[in-house]
């Protein structure tokens, strides 16, 4: 018979969590204005909140800690960190960053202006915050699978090719200066982009004399679905797959908290020298110096080993698997999900979950607080509230899919609070025609308003 399968890795060292009551519960959400950013995390049980700088580093990634070299400038840990981020991507040009969002910050002051388009797939939120920052326009062009929950799409992040083009034909090219992929791409569910599917993105963009970037913050999962799931690549490695998939673009931002397997991080590796020596002026401006970025030298080691132990398959099959584990217990319970399950997180689509609430209130928000409150489960909601408003007519704006987020930090629980989790969501699920109301916001933010937003219920 076959054996179970087990962890690649024993546990070294534990950290304790604390357990609530309902009641408890309800007063600290109400304090933190029903939003759970807000929350202690010593009032969460299970925090799911997002599996940015959450993992578990490994022994070898501790011993970089303490190997550190921690020089202003031309550190020891900064070419670690180079040569390892030039074996894994193939980009000529590094640049680090204190995280995803600095990469952004640096890249997008380099290249967006006024007025520019950036198309992509449904990108991140602070990705599209950075682009309406700087008054450009972020253009969705996901294909259209991605945006039925029940629909079964090995590549449910992929570009939808017409979509793209009719950006190319509607626009002037020199009002583009970049197609922004998402590789996992987080906001449609987690999902991965294929191999095929950005050779096809990279033509056009080829053809039109446009960058081609990667949001790479899950490249190593993105490419675990193409070695189980696209054809040709069953017998190459993570790390064979992720530097063919590199080598269709010009350059790449990268919030390390994810598959860089650290707490903090982050580069941007570019192929253009004369793009890179612009962006140096605002790492300088905004980060720190060139050879440290807002990054100390022993971050850049423990992230130099990170990016070596996320790109090998064993510690990637335990990541993504324990995610579909949870994933395929919710589908036996009838809880309805994003399909498949994606790389790093479980989706709830709040739409089938609780349509009883008016999408005005907030839907997701509303589940999102409902798991906190009956299992002291903190996820996070991905639908109106995160879409913002239209930065022209300060009007909602109401995206395909109302979804909870419940992100599986790495190397951080166990099969038995991913059974926790399950009973949880089981015990909602059964009791979802009683949900009638949500709740309004009282106070936002003009951008990115979901991190601080104050909401009253219903």
């Amino acid at each position: 018979m076959d054996l179970p399968y087990a962890e690649p890795y024993k546990i070294k060292v534990i950290e304790q969590i604390k357990r609530s009551t309902k009641e408890q519960r309800l007063k600290w959400i109400k304090e933190a204005n029903y939003n759970l950013f807000n929350l202690a995390s010593d009032n969460v049980f299970i925090d799911l909140l997002t599996d940015s700088g959450t993992g578990s580093m490994s022994d070898k990634q501790w011993a970089e800690i303490m190997i550190g070299d921690e020089s202003y400038a031309g550190s020891r840990s900064f070419k670690k960190l180079k040569d390892t981020v030039k074996r894994i991507t193939g980009f000529t040009y590094f640049l680090p960053v204190h995280q995803g969002r600095a990469a952004e910050n640096v890249l997008f002051s380099t290249l967006v202006k006024e007025g520019d388009i950036v198309p992509g797939n449904s990108h991140f939120d602070t990705t599209k915050g950075h682009i309406e920052f700087r008054k450009a326009t972020a253009i969705d062009c996901t294909i259209d699978e991605a945006f039925d929950t029940s629909i079964i799409h090995p590549f449910k992040g992929n570009v939808d090719i017409n979509k793209l083009q009719n950006v190319f034909d509607k626009y002037p090219t020199e009002k583009i200066p970049f197609v922004i992929l998402t590789i996992t791409c987080n906001s449609s569910g987690g999902q991965p982009v294929s191999i095929e599917n950005v050779k096809e993105v990279s033509k056009i963009c080829k053809k039109y004399n446009t960058l081609l970037i990667f949001d790479s913050a899950r490249f190593a999962e993105n490419a675990y679905f193409i070695k189980k799931r696209e054809k040709g690549y069953k017998n190459k490695t993570i790390k064979e797959i992720a530097k063919e998939l590199f080598s269709y673009g010009d350059g790449m931002t990268m919030s390390a908290k994810k598959d860089g397997l650290v707490n903090m991080g982050g580069f941007i590796a570019l192929n253009s020298e004369e793009i890179f020596k612009q962006a140096t002026v605002y790492t300088i401006m905004f980060e720190g110096f060139i050879t440290y970025g807002g990054m100390n030298g022993r971050d850049m080691g423990a992230l130099a080993q990170g990016l070596d132990e996320a790109t090998e398959f064993d510690y990637l099959e335990s990541r993504v698997e324990q995610v579909a584990y949870l994933g395929q217990k919710l589908v036996e319970y009838g809880v309805p999900v994003q399909q498949p399950i994606g790389g790093h997180a479980i989706f709830l689509d709040a739409n089938k979950f609780v349509p009883t609430i008016p999408r005005e209130e907030y839907r997701a928000q509303a589940l999102a607080i409902e798991i906190y409150v009956v299992g002291g489960i903190r996820g996070v909601e991905i639908g109106t509230v995160l879409a913002d408003r239209d930065p022209v007519t300060r009007e909602n704006r109401y995206p395909d899919l109302e979804l909870v987020r419940l992100a599986i930090p790495r190397r951080t629980y166990t099969h038995n609070h991913m059974e926790y989790i399950a009973a949880v969501l089981e015990k909602i699920y059964d009791t979802r025609k009683e949900a009638k109301s949500g709740y309004i916001i009282v106070d936002e933010a003009p951008i990115m308003r979901h991190f601080t937003a104050k909401f009253k219920k219903i």
